[in-house]
C-alpha cells in the first residue's frame, strides 16, 4: 500500500469512532467546565486552541455549542486514552503547528487570539472536498498529516462526539430509547426529517 494511502485511512481512522457502549460513556464522563479544564493529552495551550476550534465548527445557535457538549474534553480523552503512540506523536506535531501559524510570534499570549483568527486558520487550511492540497501534493510521500487532513480529521471528530452527546442524542435527533422495530421508508415521513440518535 502506499504511503499516501496508508495516511489517508489513518485519517479516517483516527477521525472516526464507533458508538460503543465503551465510547459513550467515555464521552459521558467528560463533565468539566470548559473554563477550568486540564487537558490529559495536549498542552494547556493547544487545550484552548481546541476550544476555539470546535466552536468555530458546532457553534452555539438554537442548539448548544460543542464546548458546552463536553466536545474538547471527549477529544482529549479520546486521543490520550485510545489512539496509539504513533497517532498520538501525528496529533501532537498537527496541534504544534497550528499553534505555530495561530501565533507566530511565539511570546504572544493564546489568550489574545481572536475568533476571526481561528476562522481565518480554517478558511486557508481546511479544505472541502474537490479542492487540491498543495501541502499535500508537495510531499505525496510524507506520512505527517498535512494541516487540511489534521483540521478534516479534527471537525469529523468534533461532529461525531456532539452527535453522541445524550443531550443531543434524545432532544434533537429521533430518540427510540428501546428499539423493537425495524422503520423502512422516507425518513421526512418517519421522523419529520430528523436523523435517528445512536
Amino acid at each position: 500500500m502506499k504511503r499516501r494511502e496508508a495516511l489517508k485511512n489513518l485519517g479516517f481512522a483516527t477521525g472516526f469512532f464507533v458508538a460503543t457502549p465503551t465510547i459513550v460513556s467515555l464521552l459521558q464522563s467528560c463533565t468539566s467546565d470548559v473554563k477550568t479544564w486540564i487537558p490529559e493529552f495536549l498542552s494547556p495551550e493547544q487545550g484552548v486552541v481546541l476550544i476555539n476550534l470546535v466552536d468555530i465548527i458546532l457553534p452555539k445557535t438554537d442548539l448548544p455549542s460543542a464546548t458546552e457538549m463536553n466536545v474538547p474534553q471527549f477529544i482529549d480523552k479520546y486521543i490520550n486514552e485510545v489512539f496509539d503512540d504513533e497517532s498520538q506523536a501525528q496529533i501532537k506535531t498537527a496541534f504544534s503547528t497550528l499553534v505555530s501559524i495561530l501565533k507566530p510570534n511565539a511570546e504572544e499570549p493564546i489568550d489574545k487570539l481572536t475568533p476571526e483568527d481561528y476562522k481565518a486558520l480554517l478558511d486557508k487550511h481546511m479544505l472541502i472536498k474537490g479542492e487540491i492540497d498543495e501541502e499535500r501534493e508537495a510531499n505525496p510521500e510524507s506520512l505527517d498529516m498535512t494541516k487540511s487532513e489534521f483540521l478534516n480529521t479534527l471537525k469529523w471528530m468534533t461532529i461525531n462526539a456532539y452527535v453522541t452527546t445524550e443531550q443531543i442524542g434524545e432532544t434533537v435527533l429521533k430518540y427510540d430509547p428501546i428499539p423493537a422495530a425495524y422503520y423502512c421508508g422516507d425518513l421526512q415521513e418517519l421522523t419529520g426529517g430528523k436523523s435517528w440518535s445512536l
